[in-house]
């Protein structure tokens, strides 16, 4: 008998596979392998959701900062400010050749130009070709051999030579890459996608920079100083705001920024082609000069440069304030990778022949990431419009929702409870009494095109939680991943919009493993949390203020979305055919 069963099963899984790609399974009917019969089938079961309310959510040690103003076209406007430490590249800094404790004479060190750098975040995904040239460029993005730039050369071979693939002639010199046999190799600035930007990215945009005089501790003195503190997105650090260092207007451009090298007039070589440093796009705006000569260069030596707690105190940070032209724009900005630049000169008393020497140093905002903890602090303020009546009346009550309201930031987010609203028992025993093999369980949510413009953003993925355990419901171990991006990871688990005619239709997310634990091993059926995500990779929780005064938790990427969107919930009639259930897919034997 159980090799009968062994080799029915195997068979099985083959057909189970076709059954569980079918919108609309059926009953595949008896069969019989080796004398036994089975039956394949599909079966649906109510499930209870219902809408959550985030009053604040803790917005500092964050992967990414918004930045900017939002227009929901569901949930209203979003304003988002950022106020961050800044930190030294390097405790006591010595600015010039020598400390002013060894100088016999002054250097006379000079600030001649502050650069604040912040890059845009980047698709690294999007060259489905692997010409180099990413896809929104790209005549032919499924063909590594089309000529972008239509100068004869395919894009594949510009870029093994390189050559521009987007520029004819890549030298300006007037000759088609084509026929120039002098073209400098590799030293043009590369156009890449640019991510994370809502809005019109070719209206420039107000950028206003001003010293915070708020002092962002870095440890709760609530909890003896053992614990992080914690700041929250309904703080507006806007009145702390000092000296303005920087107000004036910003075009985004997504070419990188190439810095090449000085020539040197004593050698044959024209080194003024050589590239000697590549940035890539981002903010890019020169702060006050004097500024930074008074409370950087001019404090060499001093007790407020002594330590990173010293300057932590005295220079407190900047507070970061973008206003858009005639539309919205808001920009997601790894703090992480933002650095503001001094350069200066100083007289060089060694050098005969030059009477100053140039000189930079670094102050970093946050540092750190990776495998590495985050350095620094930095709070990312949102200031939200009241949720029109049909949203905010249908937030809290407890009662199962027809439709689900998810909106990222400190927005909204659902709990979900599988089978009824008290997780049926019953129902759970039923299954285990059938016997069933479950080959797969999805939940299917629908997007309310009612409600959802054809010009929204939409979320590109939803994540769904053990609201219980903070655990994930995918399996990362044995889930199929195509790349190691965040819409290439867990393509089984799945969860990404699948659209229709250019509008989202509806997010299908498998939770196979999760049902089986509950059926076969007795796990706990538990309450379930579902939110946005645009990276379903991260699954580290965040403190949020909760209706009440109650503290829950939610995501942590969640956080770093703008987005929204709704949902069909399950409290609609039975014939709608986009009613949330649970559907679960199984083989019944004999």
């Amino acid at each position: 008998m159980p090799g009968k069963i062994f080799a029915a099963l195997a068979v099985l899984t083959m057909l189970m596979f076709v059954v569980s790609c079918d919108e609309d399974p059926t009953t595949i009917g008896a069969s019989v392998i080796g004398g036994e019969p089975f039956n394949t089938d599909r079966a649906v079961y109510d499930v209870f959701a219902y809408n959550r309310n985030i009053v604040a959510a803790q917005t500092n040690k964050l992967a990414l900062y918004q930045l900017g103003v939002y227009n929901d076209p569901v949930y209203g406007q979003t304003r988002a400010k950022i106020t961050s430490q800044v930190q030294l590249s390097t405790a006591n800094p010595i600015f010039g050749a020598q400390s002013q404790d060894n100088e016999s004479t002054s250097e006379n060190e000079t600030v001649k130009e502050v650069i604040l750098y912040m890059p845009y975040q980047q698709n690294s995904s999007a060259d489905e070709d692997r010409d180099g040239v990413p896809d929104v460029f790209d005549a032919d993005p499924t063909d590594a051999n089309s000529d972008s730039d239509g100068d004869t050369l395919t894009d594949l071979a510009e870029t093994n030579s390189g050559t521009d693939p987007l520029n004819p002639d890549t030298d300006g010199d007037g000759i088609r890459d084509d026929e120039d046999t002098d073209t400098v190799r590799n030293n043009y600035p590369k156009r890449v996608d640019l991510d994370s930007i809502y809005g019109n990215r070719d209206i420039p945009f107000n950028l206003k920079v001003t010293r915070s005089t708020y002092f962002l501790r870095d440890l709760d003195p609530n909890t003896n100083f053992e614990q992080a503190q914690a700041y929250y997105s309904n703080q507006d650090l806007t009145s702390f705001a000092g000296e303005v260092l920087f107000d004036g207007q910003v075009t985004i451009s997504d070419e990188e920024t190439v810095i090449y090298e000085e020539d040197d007039p004593d050698t044959e070589e024209d080194e003024s082609t050589i590239v000697d440093e590549r940035i890539p796009p981002g903010i890019r705006v020169n702060l006050d000069p004097a500024f930074f000569q008074q409370n950087i260069l001019d404090k060499e030596g001093s007790t407020e440069l002594l330590s990173a707690s010293n300057f932590k105190e005295f220079f407190r940070g900047l507070h970061f304030e973008l206003e858009p032209g005639a539309e919205e724009l808001l920009l997601l900005l790894d703090l992480k990778s933002a650095r503001i630049t001094i350069e200066y000169d100083y007289d060089n008393a060694t050098d005969t022949e030059d009477d100053t020497t140039a000189g930079s140093f670094t102050l970093n905002l946050l540092s750190g990431g990776g495998n590495s903890p985050v350095s620094g602090n930095a709070v990312n303020t949102l200031i939200s419009d009241t949720y029109p009546a049909f949203v905010a009346d249908n937030l809290d009550t407890g009662n199962n929702a027809s439709r689900i309201f998810l909106k990222g930031g400190a927005g909204t987010y659902a709990n979900i409870k599988l089978f009824d609203a008290d997780n049926s028992e019953a129902l759970i025993n039923q299954i285990k009494a059938n016997n069933w093999i479950i080959n797969e369980a999805n939940l299917v949510f629908y997007v309310d095109r009612d409600v959802i413009p054809v010009e929204a953003n939409e979320p590109p993925r939803l994540y769904i939680y053990n609201a219980e355990t903070n655990a994930p419901l995918y399996d990362a171990i044995n889930d199929v991943s195509t790349t190691n991006t965040p819409l290439g990871v867990l393509q089984t688990h799945d969860g990404i919009l699948v659209e229709e005619d250019g509008k989202g239709l509806k997010y299908t997310i498998r939770i196979t493993e999760h049902i089986n634990n509950i059926v076969v091993r007795d796990s706990a059926n538990a309450l379930l949390g579902l939110t946005v995500t645009p990276d379903i990779r991260l699954t580290n929780m965040r403190d949020v203020l909760l209706p009440g005064n109650t503290m829950g938790e939610v995501p942590d990427m969640s956080v770093n979305s703008p987005l929204g969107t709704v949902l069909y919930g399950s409290a609609v009639p039975a014939s709608e055919e986009k009613k949330l259930q649970l559907e679960i897919f199984y083989t019944e034997t004999n």
